[in-house]
């Protein structure tokens, strides 16, 4: 998270500018043109029905993020107000017919249908220490990256950041993953993990925690990102014809690691994006997305903020991998490389194997509505 490429981006730059363009805020690339999101006006009666325990998580997730939201133009209103709403559903749909509006979201061909997938944070084994089974070093951020913000200025360049190494005056693309691979980096290693793919996997989502041999657990994030686009390993996959597309799961990666050892670096190297961490505080709140608050399991989202802003309240309706509904207003505190179009979600499921279980079988059919403070005007309106 902050922000990650998370699992799903599996299925799916020449020039030294284009390299050092390639990396925004939190390591989200997109090669994609912009989206372009329709925001067709709706009422409270076209949302389908949630249930007041789901009402109020996903009112009690977004919530959370007010804080950081109070000096926002578009939130300081709704986060105001929302400090005297009592914990009750009646009292929280009381609040949100109020003070927001019901926009539903529209994709450029003007489906209302869109892909929801999830993501989760993963636990893998490591130790503090290089030992024969761990020597897959998980590193921090160099000590000659350089990142220049580019929006100071250029404004419509928002988020934006250069990524590079000084060499005499001239910036140029930092190393790619097979480059830090083969010559390695001079960075902080924070842990040491048993498989090269562990780290891979780990660098998708964008945080996660090492189990260590003494019990404890280390919480690590995102913290930097090389400049270079993302490539899924998995297409590489389809692509050389070891897998079918729709067969692309993490689990078959992994199994496919397995039996190809050999050609696992080949697999890596085909990403040339590569993910720095930071150590983060043990706690049992969630790993902190790109709002830089602690993700709630099941009402958290990654989105792309071309169409939807940070922060913002949206009511979703997709289904599980089961078939099973899910139906609730959930708070967009994420982003990601591959989150990218108009109907468009990645939901966060929590920790651990099972977490991980649902976020890896997630690619479902689903609507969004965004909930929007009355009188402000619409983001990217089309």
């Amino acid at each position: 998270m902050n922000p990650r490429f998370h699992w799903r981006r599996l299925l799916l730059c020449a020039a030294p500018l284009i390299a050092l363009l390639a990396g925004c805020d939190g390591g989200a690339q997109k090669t994609e043109p912009p989206a372009a999101a329709t925001y067709v006006s709706g009422n409270w009666d076209d949302l389908p029905a949630v249930s007041d325990s789901d009402l109020q998580a996903g009112f009690n997730a977004w919530y959370s993020a007010c804080a950081r939201l109070a000096n926002d133009p578009v939130w300081k209103g709704p986060c105001s107000a929302a400090t005297q709403v009592p914990p009750a559903a009646a009292a929280i749909r009381d609040f949100l017919k109020t003070q927001l509006q019901v926009y539903a979201l529209r994709s450029a061909d003007r489906s209302k249908h869109g892909l929801i997938t999830g993501y989760y944070e993963p636990i893998y084994r490591g130790s503090l220490e290089r030992t024969e089974e761990t020597a897959v070093p998980v590193h921090g951020v160099p000590d000659d990256l350089v990142v220049v913000a580019l929006d100071s200025l250029y404004p419509e360049l928002k988020g934006k950041r250069l990524r590079g190494r000084l060499e005499g005056r001239t910036l140029k693309p930092y190393d790619d993953a097979a480059t830090i691979a083969r010559q390695g980096v001079n960075a902080p290693v924070l842990a040491w993990l048993s498989d090269p793919m562990d780290l891979q996997f780990l660098q998708i989502q964008g945080s996660g925690r090492i189990q260590l041999d003494n019990g404890q657990q280390l919480r690590i994030g995102y913290a930097d990102q090389n400049g270079h686009p993302y490539k899924p390993v998995g297409r590489w996959l389809v692509e050389q014809g070891q897998l079918k597309k729709e067969d692309v799961t993490m689990g078959r990666i992994h199994d496919w690691a397995r039996a190809n050892p050999d050609r696992v670096p080949e697999l890596l190297a085909s990403n040339p994006s590569y993910v720095f961490f930071s150590r983060r505080p043990d706690s049992n709140e969630g790993p902190r997305g790109s709002l830089n608050v602690p993700l709630t399991a099941g009402y958290s989202v990654a989105i792309d903020r071309k169409v939807i802003p940070l922060g913002s309240l949206l009511w979703l309706s997709t289904t599980r991998p089961d078939g099973s509904a899910v139906v609730r207003p959930v708070a967009a505190q994420d982003t990601g490389g591959a989150i990218a179009g108009e109907v468009r979600a990645d939901l966060f499921w929590g920790t651990g194997t099972e977490a991980g279980e649902l976020a890896g079988n997630m690619k479902q059919q689903g609507e969004i509505w965004l909930l929007w403070p009355k009188g402000v005007a619409l983001p990217n309106a089309q």
